[in-house]
């Protein structure tokens, strides 16, 4: 009786169980990672736009005749740099935080840095040594990324203007470029043609192909992409509106849509971001009589294009010794440290986040956009209602002045956010400060001082169900001076709305 009185008991303690450690089993699983929105970047594309900054090497025949287009005339050995040091360029570039070095080994004349055996027109007839093979090793020394610049334009080569001739030489000269100096991240490309010389055509999708072969991780910019688009001029200035997806078909290399390419495309189905391109000095090649930008001239530069989710590529020209002037290496040095004043400091770092929803799970949490890191982001509840608006709640624990809003998008999962603004505590009211729409990789904001404790980040329109953000932070810039009627003409659009 003993067996059979206890066998029930057991039995009913058992399915009592089940059910609640099915349930400790469902509500402790963690939730996976939303769904990306495509188009996406490829892994090359994601370490290309974490290098923020890319030094132009703006180097060849045209920086000893005092011209920007050469004509392919002059005899090589007017090319004889006597203090040649690439290892000055690669520490230079270094130092103010380029991640990368991309050489101008061809430019329209048709000289070469390197002794290419499909030319006589080249370093090896100026009694030079190879100049890529020495600055691809400098890149390496310092630990950076090395990119080529390879003119489709030659006025030099006889055969321009037989397309297939030309294209099987442009070809055998890239195959000795990228076969040749180890790993490169870049390749640059224009469209720019030979004005009297319309019949020649550039086999662009063949050469893209045939780079991606050689070199896998490249990156390659053209007007048009594959891989990152022009923004549309050389002030190295961004639109404030900037996707990376883009429509390639709805563009063309040489005869560039720019309202098309400044701004991208949110129904684009190609992940192709903007590049920035401007030079430090108003010529592209190295002047006597030019003098550099200023730093607070970069740092405008800065906002404008890596703050507008474009990566920057800043050319930084040798002179005639073969080095970088040392008036340019000043400003280098200024930018660098202001960068450094402004935006390693995040005023936000020790507030007390706030969001209107959390996705469900640890991996998602709102202390991830204290991460620099595009992998740890935060993402709001699936089902909040998106009327509501997604908001962030930060409170800085006390009154701090500031005037910049850093923030960014974990791209890898797509491009998502379309609307923003940012609004601060004041005397008890709620003020927007500043309206803005696309964010990306990375998005900074400038607008005039305001002192606060506590802030809002509100996201109004997103491209997928719900946003996803990967970095928040304040920071205090001392050096630009941005007031309240200066804002009124830039996009942030400053506000003067209350809100309770």
């Amino acid at each position: 009786m003993s067996i059979r009185s206890s066998s029930p008991q057991h039995f009913i303690v058992v399915v009592v169980l089940l059910p609640y450690l099915s349930y400790l089993s469902s509500s402790s699983r963690e939730e996976p990672p939303p769904l990306p929105v495509e188009p996406l970047p490829t892994n090359a594309q994601l370490q290309w736009q974490a290098g923020e900054m890319v030094m132009f090497l703006h180097f060849g025949m045209n920086t000893f005749t005092d011209s920007e287009w050469g004509t392919g005339t002059v005899d090589p050995t007017v090319f004889y740099p006597n203090s040649l040091n690439a290892t000055q360029w690669a520490e230079a570039a270094k130092d103010a935080g380029f991640s990368r070095m991309v050489l101008t080994a061809k430019h329209h004349d048709g000289f070469c840095l390197w002794p290419s055996k499909y030319t006589n027109y080249s370093v090896e007839n100026s009694g030079i040594r190879d100049v890529v093979g020495d600055t691809a090793a400098a890149a390496r020394d310092q630990g950076i990324g090395f990119g080529l610049y390879l003119s489709p334009w030659d006025r030099h080569e006889e055969c321009y203007g037989n397309s297939k001739e030309y294209n099987e030489f442009y070809l055998g000269q890239m195959s000795e470029l990228l076969e040749s100096y180890g790993e490169i991240t870049e390749v640059f490309l224009d469209g720019a043609p030979g004005k009297n010389l319309t019949t020649t055509k550039y086999y662009f999708p063949c050469w893209f192909d045939f780079i991606h072969q050689l070199q896998p991780n490249a990156v390659i910019f053209s007007d048009s992409g594959p891989d990152s688009r022009w923004v549309g001029d050389e002030a190295g200035f961004a639109g404030p509106t900037c996707w990376s997806p883009f429509n390639i078909s709805l563009d063309m290399i040489g005869n560039t849509n720019f309202d098309y390419s400044t701004g991208g495309d949110p129904k684009g189905r190609n992940w192709v971001p903007a590049e920035c391109d401007v030079s430090i000095r108003s010529g592209w090649f190295w002047h006597s009589d030019e003098h550099p930008k200023s730093a607070m001239e970069l740092l405008d530069i800065y906002y404008k294009s890596i703050g507008r989710n474009c990566l920057l590529i800043l050319n930084v020209p040798p002179n005639s010794s073969g080095l970088i002037a040392d008036e340019d290496l000043q400003v280098l040095h200024e930018f660098t440290k202001i960068r450094h004043s402004i935006f390693d400091i995040n005023f936000a770092k020790d507030a007390v986040f706030s969001p209107s929803s959390t996705r469900r799970g640890g991996g998602f949490k709102i202390s991830n956009v204290l991460q620099k890191d595009l992998r740890s982001y935060w993402a709001p509840a699936e089902n909040q209602q998106q009327s509501s608006f997604w908001e962030i709640h930060v409170d800085l624990q006390k009154p701090m002045v500031f005037n910049v809003l850093h923030v960014g998008e974990p791209i890898q999962m797509g491009q998502r956010i379309s609307k923003f603004r940012l609004d601060v505590l004041i005397e008890d009211e709620w003020h927007t400060i500043l309206v803005g729409t696309t964010v990306g990789y990375k998005r900074l904001l400038l607008f005039p001082k305001v002192e606060a404790r506590c802030i809002k980040f509100i996201i109004g329109e997103s491209r997928a169900d719900y946003p996803l953000l990967s970095y928040l932070a304040i920071h205090l810039d001392e050096f630009s001076d941005l007031s309240v009627e200066d804002a009124g003409r830039t996009e942030i659009g400053l506000a003067d709305s209350r809100r309770r």
